[in-house]
């Protein structure tokens, strides 16, 4: 007898995205429709991303209500607006597997975009700049050379060549951009803090995957990890084989993010033979190689080892307290701390171990915001999308200014960004300062020398 909804752990299955009818438009087709039938006549997700209010405009102004007198070619507008956040799925959705429905509706548009994505060669939406900037490794390299230029070229008060950005490569004027550092994260990998012999976790290794954003845009956010980490007596080192493929697997590239998924799981293996954990700086990486690379390659067995010993930074350190206990010395930070919940930590079905991780600092105020940013990686940046991106984020802008804490931090540093630049539209005083990742707060409660956010 059918469910109503499921009260078990959702649950996802491989991605058959070898299999020629995965491709197929016809029975691409057919699973939109039976999917989107099932959201028209529950609903739950109207205030999520804005694929849902897109969805349900388009059954409300139909014909006949519903959803057979919809067009298929208008279905792209819904599947356009999907950023992966994995909300619907995780939080939402009471027909994920294992209900009888079936319904996993960000690999389902994952699917559609798979499917764009093969016939970009012949007039598909995949167009070039966007597979350009998806590219971010060799725009990183690039970048990092000339990083004074590329960072004055990109601001957001260089109005004349983010006009000429937004004609060339379709970005919105407005949006913020990461900044470029010239020394990256794996540069700096040689200067290695001194470990404190007297931690209670003394003896601990692990690796720390740079991921893209951490090596060429961020690298205090790998020097922090690293300080609070020696501090704690764990060795560590920093290490990069290549994008984890999030960029490419927003736009449907998945044989190219399978090969990154090699490539990063067989340098990894050898680091986990000899007993290191790995740690991922930021949480959309930490969900790639935790969660979608065994369903993209189940049966490669270097991918589902990484898999199995594969931590977000934030989880990391709070296992590490609860297991062995943290190096004293952290001291309060006075004004108090409000963190964003990116959605992929959230996704990731770990708990909400950023807000732990804070709150293990004494005497500090840890206020939480739960709604999503509305960034979407490198969707929220674009002209067609930077409004509504603010837009699907007000309501996590409005909770962060309302907690009125010293500081603004999120476990996703371009949705920190985002979240900046959505406060700053509700008001006209100075907004609380934010920080693109919790670990840096912690290196400050701890007192540890600090590395420049600023590129230099």
């Amino acid at each position: 007898m059918s469910k109503e909804g499921s009260l078990e752990a959702p649950t996802r299955h491989p991605i058959p995205w070898t299999d020629p009818a995965f491709l197929d438009p016809d029975k691409i087709d057919a699973e939109l429709r039976r999917v989107f039938d099932i959201c028209h006549g529950c609903r739950r997700c109207f205030n999520l991303c804005d694929s849902f209010p897109r969805l349900f405009d388009l059954i409300d102004d139909s014909t006949s209500g519903e959803l057979d007198t919809v067009p298929s070619s208008e279905f792209s507008k819904v599947v356009d607006a999907c950023t992966f956040c994995d909300m619907c799925f995780m939080t939402k959705c009471p027909y994920v597997p294992p209900h009888e429905f079936d319904l996993d509706f960000p690999h389902l548009m994952l699917r559609y975009r798979a499917a764009e994505h093969a016939q970009s060669g012949v007039g598909g939406k995949v167009g070039f700049n966007q597979k350009q900037l998806a590219k971010t490794d060799r725009n990183g390299k690039l970048a990092g050379k000339m990083a004074g230029l590329a960072n004055w070229a990109t601001a957001e008060d260089n109005f004349g060549m983010r006009n000429m950005l937004g004609d060339l490569a379709g970005i919105h004027p407005e949006a913020a951009l990461p900044k470029y550092h010239g020394r990256t994260l794996m540069d700096r990998r040689g200067e290695v803090p001194a470990l404190n012999p007297k931690a209670p976790a003394h003896g601990r290794k692990a690796v720390i995957y740079a991921t893209c954003f951490a090596n060429y845009n961020e690298p205090a956010m790998g020097v922090a990890a690293r300080a609070v980490l020696a501090h704690n007596g764990v060795e560590t080192q920093v290490v990069y084989p290549s994008c984890c493929g999030m960029p490419l697997w927003e736009q449907g590239d998945l044989a190219q993010v399978a090969e990154n998924a090699r490539k990063v799981a067989g340098e990894m293996a050898a680091w986990i033979d000899q007993g290191n954990a790995v740690i991922a700086l930021v949480p959309s990486c930490a969900l790639m190689l935790k969660f979608e690379w065994p369903l993209l390659l189940p049966d490669d067995e270097d991918v589902r080892r990484l898999s199995e010993n594969t931590y977000d930074i934030t989880e990391y350190m709070v296992s590490l307290a609860r297991d062995a206990g943290l190096a004293p010395g952290l001291a309060p930070l006075p004004g108090g701390v409000t963190l964003h919940l990116a959605c992929h930590a959230r996704a990731q079905n770990m708990g909400a171990k950023g807000a732990e991780m804070l709150r293990l600092i004494p005497d500090t105020e840890v206020a939480v915001v739960e709604r999503c940013s509305g960034h979407g990686g490198a969707w929220g940046i674009m002209q067609e999308n930077f409004e509504v991106a603010l837009k699907v984020g007000k309501p996590a802008a409005r909770q962060a200014l309302k907690a009125d804490s010293a500081w603004v931090v999120s476990e996703c540093p371009l949705a920190a960004t985002h979240l900046r630049q959505g406060m700053e539209r509700l008001t006209e005083d100075e907004v609380p300062r934010t920080v693109p990742h919790p670990i840096i707060l912690l290196a400050q409660a701890y007192g540890l020398p600090q590395e420049d956010s600023n590129p230099s």
